[in-house]
């Protein structure tokens, strides 16, 4: 399963002025690529949603050798509720921590050398306060899950992950395709995982040719598929083909053709550009102030 990458988490965003200065100005990361849709996904990308919605991917570097984050933006809902299935993206970089301090975002030191601080919309991440390595700085995504044991069984049994690391104090286990790439660490919460509306989505890529074979699989275990095969296009990109996943707790998980999503994923030097020009010409905010109205809490 080497061939197999991890690529990106996809988070719902409610303020995407405030997101962009975290992602920028706070974590250091690059726009690596920004889209525009006038309808919902096909494969519900931007959640349960049907009208205008935009996708932004940021990283400290391409999405051929770093794992990013897809943004998701759907004009008219201005906040989602948290569960508690995301528990965190831990990376590496002093220079972020600090960031932070020079900016006033707030920090919480929870370890040594280890700093908790919030995206806008109260989503997790962990900063270790040592260099930004040459490499990504992305270690780990952290997923509330009910059952270890069962959850390990699908993700390294059906999936193809190796396991890593376990603890058996924290109730973890921490798994990945390869040494080199981001890896997913699973923690027992002790009870049910509440997606909220805020629910994300972690992506993976794999050789085209094993999307069908993945998909029979999981049909054969009576695992849940959100969304069979499908192809997906983006105007003027690489069209991609993908199968959605739910795993014992409804996890959601996509699993892309590499061999287009390379294409597709090309980073795109007016990506910084193109967010800007979009947040500026968002007008939604102003329209709902002058009608006394508040956007839609999902």
């Amino acid at each position: 399963m080497a061939l197999r990458r991890a690529l990106h988490f996809v988070f719902k965003v409610g303020d995407r002025t405030k997101t962009a200065t975290f992602y920028r100005d706070v974590l250091g990361m690059k726009i690596l690529r920004h889209e525009e849709f006038e309808e919902g996904c096909k494969a519900t990308c931007n959640g349960p949603y049907d009208g205008k919605w935009s996708k932004t991917m940021v990283g400290f570097g391409p999405e051929d050798d770093h794992f990013v984050a897809e943004l998701t933006y759907n004009y008219g809902v201005g906040e989602y509720q948290l569960g508690n299935d995301f528990l965190g993206l831990t990376l590496q970089s002093s220079q972020a921590v600090n960031n932070a301090k020079r900016l006033g975002w707030p920090l919480t030191e929870v370890g040594d050398a280890l700093y908790l601080t919030k995206a806008p919309g109260g989503y997790p991440f962990y900063l270790v306060d040592k260099p930004q390595p040459s490499s990504d700085p992305v270690q780990k995504v952290c997923l509330g899950v009910s059952d270890l044991q069962k959850s390990t069984h699908y993700w390294s049994s059906l999936l193809g992950m190796k396991v890593m690391d376990t603890n058996e104090e924290k109730k973890t286990v921490l798994m990945g395709f390869t040494d080199t790439q981001c890896k997913l660490e699973l923690q027992d919460i002790g009870g049910a995982v509440d997606h909220g509306t805020a629910f994300g989505r972690i992506a993976f890529s794999c050789p085209r040719e094993q999307l069908p074979d993945l998909e029979a699989l999981m049909k054969k275990e009576t695992q849940r598929i959100l969304t069979p095969l499908v192809s997906l296009d983006t105007p003027g990109k690489a069209t991609v083909e993908v199968v959605i996943l739910a795993d014992p707790d409804g996890h959601e998980i996509c699993f892309v053709g590499d061999e287009a999503f390379r294409q597709l994923s090309a980073v795109d030097p007016k990506g910084n550009e193109l967010l800007d020009k979009a947040m500026a010409e968002d007008k939604s905010d102003e329209w709902f102030a002058k009608h006394n109205k508040q956007k839609a809490a999902a």
